[in-house]
């Protein structure tokens, strides 16, 4: 098997491969017409897949839509806290109250919706929303719903569920407290036991019997702080965009500041921060809805990372009128097109590591989607990060609207960005920078003012840019609250039980918060597998792994995917996640009964008393 370097190349064909990934100008031409011509005469079939596809949801409604509860649970199974008001963790709770069990909702802000309520109006669906069916009383409209669509279905889920009244919202988790049972549990009001009894913040909602942690993998946004940049703006404030003031992150700044004794700034002093800091508007990819046209009209916007957020900021730019946008990429990101077949076949890899037969979809992709502009083709292979699904971004770097640029950020001026370039892309040549944009070599640091050029400099290049916008993503959510010993050594997050299940005791369930990197989606049907998973385990104590079954077979999929770049849990594809599921059936005779439940949600009702009974029974026997 080849060996993957740092970033993820095969070691044994990178040379061959990205040589032979360049088409010629007339085959990338031939292409390009062609897709033209394909997509006006797909016109009228897209019309009548979307028909279907509104028909299609009809009838997974009918056959999958668990009954909503009753107005009152009169014996509930269990009692589960669920930790995040986002669209899973209301899915979650939505299914459990669906089948019997009690729940209550956790959520900080003042409202559900998680990181989409949180998102610009703009925001959509990358994937086409077939695959983004996170609960399956969800019809979507559109084929890519915007942040509005995507809200108004996760209200209605939480409305018609009857989760309004379970839910405290402004309620942020500090503290979870577990207590391992050791006697038959009088107080909680569920009629089975788990291996542990939660008790959440200060313990006023009583105990549960089992967690579901949804806080996802993006939480605050991430503000990067490059030298120059202002360092007096409200954060936290989404509503604002910042504008530069007169302070500096920078060390001269500091030294300044040291030399007036930490008294007020001279007018001098002043004037010199005025001369370091940039001055114009800065704001991070969640606030593009205050990136009015008024702002961007005929300007140069820069744009800081080249994720999914940094190629919908240069999609939402350039719509609203700005000139040119200048992206600057740490690292390349694969992108591929919104196209339900590919995006499905694609997230259909079952080993979820790049293989030798990977090349073929890089090399398609080289040639179907990268035509003109090979060289953003970028060098590590497809299976390794998050993808951006788009169909625009390449086009304005085609048509020279976005200068793409390979490189570090060094800092900010007052009108631009210094980088240390690697690459510099425009037009689909490489390199060439042209219709003013690129200002020429600027030297920086302490060498350049004494009339020198230190090494370091000799590749650094000042970008003007009037906006400067930071898509530089989320923070990704800490866990902190939750006991540590649920983590122990080589079992932290991803190296979970069916990547989700801590390896210290079942009955805490961690869906769409322990994941890294993947081919799918986080929106679809398996939120309703890994939840009715948990009920499961509760309903029946014969189906519940031990502490050695669940770090067994996370041992057995590290093995497997040995020199996996990124650990073997670290990326995986969606038909991987398929597979550990039919497996947790297959390999376990003592589930089959439950199968049914477990994928279709078939059932297990509200207080049932054959089921009552039964757990009962269960009980008894733990």
């Amino acid at each position: 098997m080849p060996e993957t370097d740092e970033e993820g190349t095969c070691s044994a064909w990178p040379a061959e491969y990205h040589v032979a990934v360049k088409p010629s100008p007339v085959i990338a031409a031939f292409v390009a017409r062609f897709k033209s011509v394909l997509d006006y005469l797909m016109l009228p079939v897209y019309f009548l897949l979307h028909a279907l596809y509104v028909f299609v949801q009809g009838i997974l409604i009918k056959v999958l839509k668990p009954r909503p509860p009753p107005e009152r649970i009169n014996r509930p199974y269990a009692r589960i806290a669920v930790i995040g008001g986002g669209l899973t963790g209301v899915s979650s709770a939505a299914h459990a109250v669906s089948h019997g069990f009690e729940v209550v909702l956790y959520e900080a802000a003042d409202r559900v919706g998680g990181i989409w309520a949180h998102e610009n109006e703009t925001s959509g669906l990358q994937l086409n929303s077939l695959l983004y069916r996170f609960h399956p009383a969800v019809c979507w409209k559109r084929a890519f719903p915007q942040r509005d669509e995507i809200l108004g279905e996760i209200e209605k889920v939480w409305k018609e569920y009857r989760l309004e009244e379970r839910t405290r919202l402004n309620t942020p988790v500090r503290q979870v407290r577990r207590v391992k049972r050791v006697s038959p549990d009088d107080e909680c009001q569920a009629h089975i036991r788990s291996p542990s009894q939660w008790y959440i913040n200060a313990g006023e909602d009583g105990p549960f019997d089992a967690l579901i942690v949804a806080i996802g993998t993006s939480g605050e946004p991430m503000w990067v702080g490059f030298e120059e940049m202002p360092t007096k703006v409200d954060r936290h404030r989404s509503d604002v965009p910042f504008r530069a003031v007169y302070t500096s992150s920078s060390p001269k700044s500091k030294r300044a500041g040291k030399k007036n004794g930490g008294s007020a700034q001279k007018a001098g002093s002043v004037q010199k921060h005025e001369q370091w800091t940039y001055q114009g508007p800065i704001l991070h990819s969640s606030q593009l809805d205050h990136a009015t046209p008024e702002m961007l009209h005929e300007k140069t916007v820069a744009v800081i990372g080249s994720g999914a957020s940094g190629v919908q900021a240069v999609d939402c730019t350039l719509s609203r009128g700005a000139d040119r946008c200048i992206m600057i990429a740490r690292k390349d990101k694969w992108i591929i097109p919104r196209n339900v077949i590919f995006d499905v076949c694609l997230s259909a890899q079952p080993f979820g590591r790049e293989m030798p037969f990977s090349v073929m979809w890089e090399r398609f992709l080289a040639l179907w989607q990268y035509h003109g502009v090979e060289d953003l083709v970028p060098r590590r292979g497809i299976f390794v990060s998050t993808l951006v699904v788009n169909d625009d971004f390449l086009n304005h770097v085609r048509a020279g609207n976005c200068v793409y640029v390979r490189g570090n950020v060094v800092r900010l001026t007052t009108d631009g960005v210094v980088v240390d370039v690697r690459e510099s892309i425009e037009s689909g040549s490489s390199p060439g920078i042209g219709k003013g944009v690129h200002e020429g070599m600027h030297p920086t640091g302490s060498d350049s003012e004494k009339g020198g050029t230190s090494p370091e400099a000799q590749g650094r290049v000042e970008f003007k840019a009037d906006v400067v916008i930071l898509a530089t993503g989320y923070k990704h959510p800490s866990l902190s609250f939750l006991p540590q010993e649920l983590f122990p050594k080589d079992y932290e997050r991803p190296s979970l039980y069916l990547q989700n299940f801590s390896t210290e005791d079942w009955s805490v369930l961690l869906t769409n918060s322990a994941y890294l990197n993947a081919i799918g989606t986080v929106g679809h049907f398996h939120i309703g597998i890994y939840t009715r998973i948990l009920l499961t385990f509760l309903l029946d104590p014969a189906t519940r792994p031990t502490a050695k079954d669940m770090k067994l077979w996370v041992d057995a999929v590290r093995f497997i995917k040995r020199g996996a770049q990124g650990g073997a849990l670290g990326f995986f594809t969606y038909m991987e996640l398929l597979m550990w599921i039919l497996t947790f059936h297959v390999l376990r005779p003592d589930r089959w009964h439950w199968m049914f439940f477990i994928l279709f949600g078939w059932d297990v009702c509200p207080d049932d008393e054959r089921l009552v009974s039964f757990v009962d029974k269960g009980k008894q026997k733990v």
